[in-house]
């Protein structure tokens, strides 16, 4: 009876083996042993011409691929969660996304994105959390500067991350605290050189072109991805693009007199009528972020991932996908966005509510589209200068870099067209 009951079980499998024709990675909370990983086996997929759906809203936004043992070995190595399924099996979920009353969609992943990341020579991969998390994953990026910005260089990617950068030409607003550091001095100097190099009297000048670059490369249809101070001073650097807001230390001469009554917030993505930090003491670009002003302990800091329809708003809701809606908090030179200083137009992914900040927000301009991702580190929560890099291997489940991740595959996603 035990050997007949052995036999049963090994032709179940052999069966169910033998006849499954697809590969599904879920993604939800409890089978996927390694999210983050996850997205790299499905961006190699789709760099292998392999079409790929991702499933949205099914088990935390699960990828569905036709079967071969190569994406099963791979699978393995990586040590991504995988599920065999037959044909009949693929069909009745794809038959329940499609459901009128379902909030569900499975879109086609057509072309791996060429990455980009803006950032300084020098810096390692874990400077920066896109930088981290692609390394972790295993996706290809490149890095470029302001030289390879400026001679049109983005012309050759698809998706751009910049790195924690300040467009306004202030040095991050790190003067009272590291003027006298000796790599605040060396990377001032850096900056001044290259400045000049480039053909700029100025850092500010040098900054503000390559922010004008990255705009019209986004307004061409381009996807711009960005974190903490890369995020508000890009646009106040946009809004500024007339007039002198650097004070003597930055620049070595005064401000635009009034300068603040002449902000242009058309120019900006996704900021309006937001003050600037005239102080250089403090670490601060403007009122659109909320650092100072939260009150918020760390064990309750959270914020909430919004729902869209799948079906009929599918680009918030890929970039929302997750196997949570609540997600922890993090700090950063920007950790999050004032609402009322966000235009119209731009859709609000992540909140806190009871603190009425934004974290986490999209747009469309042009033909393009951006993302804005408040704070430094997802799974660091204070990081600061010279702290050690997060080891996401003790994290490969993280909601928060998921996040990011999301973003990376969004351009590969098939769109509809969209008005200009």
């Amino acid at each position: 009876m035990q050997r007949k009951s052995i036999l049963l079980v090994f032709f179940l499998c052999f069966f169910t083996n033998s006849f499954a024709s697809y590969i599904l990675i879920p993604m939800d909370a409890k089978t996927q042993k390694n999210h983050l990983k996850a997205y790299g086996i499905t961006y190699w997929l789709i760099e292998q011409n392999q079409k790929v759906k991702w499933l949205l809203n099914y088990r935390g936004g699960a990828f569905l691929v036709s079967d071969s043992k190569r994406i099963q070995n791979e699978c393995l190595i990586r040590g991504v969660s995988y599920e065999l399924i037959s044909d009949s099996r693929t069909a009745e979920i794809l038959d329940d996304i499609g459901s009128p009353s379902k909030n569900m969609n499975a879109v086609l992943l057509e072309k791996a994105p060429k990455i980009a990341v803006y950032s300084p020579s020098g810096k390692q991969p874990w400077d920066d959390a896109v930088t981290l998390v692609l390394t972790y994953a295993e996706i290809p990026y490149d890095v470029i500067y302001d030289t390879e910005v400026l001679n049109d260089a983005l012309l050759l990617y698809d998706w751009l991350h910049l790195h924690h950068e300040d467009f306004t030409g202030q040095y991050g607003k790190f003067y009272r605290a590291y003027r006298n550091a000796a790599w605040y001095i060396e990377q001032q100097k850096n900056a001044e050189t290259l400045a000049n190099d480039l053909g700029f009297k100025k850092v500010s000048e040098a900054k503000l072109a390559v922010a004008q670059k990255i705009k019209a490369y986004v307004l061409g249809g381009g996807f711009m991805f960005a974190m903490c101070s890369a995020t508000d001073s890009f646009d106040i650097a946009l809004a500024a693009q007339q007039l002198d807001i650097c004070e003597p230390m930055f620049d070595g001469d005064g401000t635009t007199p009034n300068y603040q009554l002449q902000l242009d917030f058309n120019s900006t993505f996704a900021f309006k009528e937001f003050v600037i930090e005239r102080d250089p003491n403090v670490y601060e670009f403007s009122s659109i972020d909320q650092t100072a002003l939260r009150q918020i302990p760390k064990e309750s800091d959270y914020f909430s991932l919004m729902e869209y329809s799948a079906k009929w708003d599918p680009v918030p809701t890929m970039l929302n996908q997750n196997h949570t809606a609540l997600v922890k908090g993090f700090m950063g030179q920007t950790t999050a966005y004032n609402r009322s200083q966000i235009k119209s137009d731009i859709l609000v992914l992540g909140e806190n509510k009871l603190n009425n900040e934004a974290r986490y927000i999209h747009g469309i301009k042009g033909k393009g589209f951006f993302t804005f991702y408040g704070g430094h580190d997802p799974e660091d929560y204070t990081h600061r200068v010279g702290d050690p890099k997060t080891e996401l291997e003790l994290h490969p489940t993280s909601p928060g870099y998921r996040l990011i991740l999301n973003n990376v595959l969004f351009p590969a996603a098939k769109k509809k067209k969209q008005k200009t």
